[in-house]
């Protein structure tokens, strides 16, 4: 059985066998994802439009939401689908694509929370600084360089992947393609090519959470020596989000990859596999908006002025 068989694509994980259950699945995954655009998308708007927050922290939060949007939209719309559908299918070429997907969004993010704590820490440690080390230009070239590597890891993740003869079946136990999944079907030698540049990705996150580790370590120090109570409030308003948000990433990777198979089983696949790939882009705007008055300042007039404008129009209507 080679390639060529899984043309017709594959058949991914029934989150339930009845129809209500389905239905309740389909009802929770769309509200999650309407909260998720609606939040992401009021932190897109107000950076975009309020002048105050066009500086180096707001514009790479501007980029988190983007990919949390687009990170959410690659998995959770298929799953919806098929719960309303009754159906479990995914064709080839889709899996493919959501592999690819997920894995240059979940690279590109990874890369940029990365870039952020570097930003966090010139800002609070060397601020003389900070115009030099992360100007406009700096900012872009960070920006780029974190989709870049999320493009590379996808390219060649996915390459590899879908070079490797499936043998074992077509029936995926996850809600969306993913690659450990899809190396089970195969029982060539050839996956190794995959597991060992699975490691190679994994000392490189491992790496830049060393880097960030390293980075709050020096903020922290420099925030606690702050004279001012006002001043290390600020400090902690705008390094905590962001280390929440990291703290939720590796939390959830770590369980998902890490766990012994001794602990492995669908149901708790399933439940590590939304952990990861749904629920994070869905609460980082509010991890983000939680402490910082000016973010949610600016939210409150995007939302006002929407409301307001439509009131305002449909009164001229109706006058």
């Amino acid at each position: 059985m080679s390639n060529d068989s899984f043309l017709n694509g594959f058949l991914l994980l029934a989150f339930a066998d009845t129809r209500e259950l389905q239905l309740l699945h389909f009802s929770l995954f769309l509200g999650i994802y309407l909260a998720a655009l609606l939040a992401n998308g009021l932190i897109i708007t107000a950076v975009a439009c309020d002048h105050r927050l066009h500086t180096p922290m707001y514009f790479f939060l501007l980029h988190l939401a983007l990919l949390d949007l687009a990170s959410i939209s690659t998995t959770v719309p298929k799953s919806m689908a098929n719960s309303l559908r009754d159906t479990r299918t995914i064709s080839y070429s889709g899996c493919a694509a959501q592999v690819f997907l997920f894995v240059f969004l979940f690279g590109a993010e990874y890369s940029l929370l990365t870039v952020m704590a570097y930003d966090r820490y010139v800002a609070i440690c060397r601020p003389l600084h900070y115009g030099t080390l992360v100007g406009s230009r700096a900012c872009v070239r960070m920006a780029a360089a974190a989709r870049a590597s999320g493009f590379l890891y996808a390219l060649l993740h996915t390459a590899n992947t879908f070079s490797i003869p499936l043998w074992q079946g077509n029936v995926l136990d996850q809600l969306f393609c993913e690659i450990p999944q899809i190396l089970k079907l195969s029982c060539s030698q050839s996956y190794l090519r995959e597991v060992g540049l699975l490691v190679f990705t994994a000392f490189l996150m491992f790496g830049c959470f060393v880097f960030i580790l390293l980075s709050y370590v020096q903020i922290f120090r420099a925030v606690l020596r702050m004279p001012s109570e006002q001043g290390r409030h600020k400090a902690f308003s705008m390094c905590l989000p962001h280390l929440a948000v990291v703290s939720l990433y590796m939390s959830t990777v770590m369980v998902a990859y890490l766990k012994p198979p001794s602990m492995s089983s669908s149901a708790l696949d399933l439940v590590v596999a939304v952990l990861y790939s749904v629920v994070p882009p869905a609460v980082n705007p509010l991890f983000y908006s939680m402490r910082n008055k000016e973010l949610r300042d600016a939210m409150r007039k995007v939302v006002s002025w929407t409301f307001f404008s439509s009131d305002k129009s449909a009164i001229s209507l109706h006058k």
